[in-house]
């Protein structure tokens, strides 16, 4: 492999389980500047990873071990010390109840059938793509509308829906299972309002969390729909930037039980990871407690009944990103910096903000966000430019890579929406007032895009 033309990283995780924080990343960093040379380790031994045990090696510091276990297993026990398995069966196993899981070629799928199949009673037709493949099958290995193809058409969402009638929930994940998709019939969830529904009915539905939650917590660009639950459920609160280290802090210190970010990853504190399996394991344990007295009668309570009870309660925050790739870096920094200049004077912003939509609210609040830790006392600078409007709504942009292939700009947007008489409309036509606003980032002046590569 050509390291000079291709993307190449290390990932470090350490003790916990979790992603290494900013404070050893930084330190590695310094010291990749002054290396000098490096040793490649040759005629390494065969080890037959298809066998459960120990083997024995011989080596240049003398001999060693390789242990091969089976981590399904241990994951299986982990799920079943956090789920009421017993629930979920019974759920799975009601005919009105239909389930479909996509792996889409990757590792999920070898837990998925020990776990869904085997566990829990699902029918093996409920899972697709279920075979691991190094290519992933040919397709790409991201949970969402656009790549999960063939579960998008049978939970009856997109134009090649299949004709049959979409069973009644559907899950996604990704090519290593760290992130997850969840899908009612014809309902598409958003990861943003996904763990804000798992933290409002944890306590009640998840055995784990029946003594209460430690806290809650969310990536600064994912949408505030978490902060509306934690406020009324009077729950510690944490908005950090993007990036699973951050979340990790906070669960070691005994602060945070579950968390979340818009790129569709979603955990809680028994790893220090985004975990796409336990996320589908929450959903189908809500699922299972809000139908435990009716799993005999003619309607069951689906994803959507869910989702318009909470919306009912918590109101509803319209959301959607919008990704323009490649750009030029040096553009994409100018923009950044005529944004952070905008933030000098609110009087000023607001009155350009009603010359492009007077219906639009007005900013309360706007800065660059910066993180400390509340754990190690790091500080994240530069995380983020956030525009937080009177009624609750936001408009976020950050900036996503500067090498010398381009950047990458990511617009979030959010309308909020807490009148329940309104909470039912379309996704992209409650936006669009808000969406407007991104003409205050000249993005057409800077960047010449006048729209985006990617809408998520």
């Amino acid at each position: 492999m050509n390291l000079l033309c291709q993307d190449f990283g290390i990932k470090y995780n350490m003790e916990n389980g979790g992603p290494a924080p900013e404070i050893i990343t930084d330190k590695i960093y310094a010291n990749t500047r002054i290396l000098k040379e490096y040793f490649i380790a040759e005629d390494l031994p065969d080890v037959d990873i298809s066998v459960i045990g120990l083997s024995s090696f011989s080596g240049p510091e003398g001999p060693f071990g390789v242990d091969v276990f089976d981590s399904t297993t241990d994951y299986v026990k982990l799920m079943k010390s956090i789920f009421d398995f017993g629930s979920i069966q019974k759920l799975l196993s009601c005919p009105k109840f239909t389930f479909c899981y996509d792996a889409l070629h990757g590792v999920a799928g070898i837990y998925a059938k020990r776990i869904f199949v085997e566990e829990l009673g699902a029918n093996q037709s409920s899972l697709l793509n279920c075979t691991p493949k190094e290519d992933f099958g040919g397709g790409h290995p991201d949970p969402n509308l656009t790549y999960a193809k063939e579960l998008v058409a049978r939970m009856g969402l997109g134009k090649s829906s299949s004709q049959n009638e979409p069973p009644e929930f559907g899950a996604a994940a990704d090519g290593d299972a760290d992130r997850n998709m969840i899908l009612g019939k014809r309902f598409f969830v958003t990861p943003s309002d996904s763990v804000a529904i798992i933290a409002a009915n944890a306590v009640e539905a998840i055995p784990y969390f029946a003594s209460g939650l430690k806290g809650v917590a969310r990536s600064m660009p994912t949408s505030a729909a978490l902060d509306v639950v934690a406020k009324k459920l009077n729950l510690k609160f944490f908005e950090v930037p993007t990036g699973w280290k951050f979340f990790g802090n906070l669960m070691d210190a005994g602060l945070c039980s579950i968390c979340g970010e818009e790129s569709f990853g979603t955990g809680s504190d028994h790893i220090r990871e985004k975990d796409g399996i336990w996320a589908v394991l929450a959903w189908l344990s809500i699922l299972a407690f809000k139908n435990k007295d009716n799993l005999k009668e003619q309607k069951l309570v689906t994803v959507e009944d869910i989702f318009l009870g909470h919306w009912a309660t918590y109101g509803r925050h319209y959301y959607t990103r919008y990704d323009y790739e490649n750009v030029d870096a040096g553009a994409a920094k100018e923009l950044m910096a005529h944004l952070v200049n905008l933030q000098s004077s609110l009087p000023n912003l607001n009155k350009l903000i009603k010359e492009i939509r007077s219906d639009v609210s007005e900013v309360a609040q706007a800065d660059e966000f910066e993180y400390k830790d509340p754990v190690d006392g790091s500080v994240s600078k530069h995380q983020g430019i956030r525009y937080l409007f009177v009624d609750g709504s936001r408009l976020v942009f950050r900036l996503s890579g500067t090498g010398s292939e381009g950047a990458t700009i990511r617009v979030y947007i959010e309308q909020y929406e807490k009148d329940s008489s309104n909470t039912g409309r379309d996704s992209q036509e409650a936006l669009a007032p808000l969406a407007r606003m991104i003409k205050l980032s000249k993005m057409k002046e800077f960047t010449g895009r006048s729209v985006p590569t990617v809408i998520t």
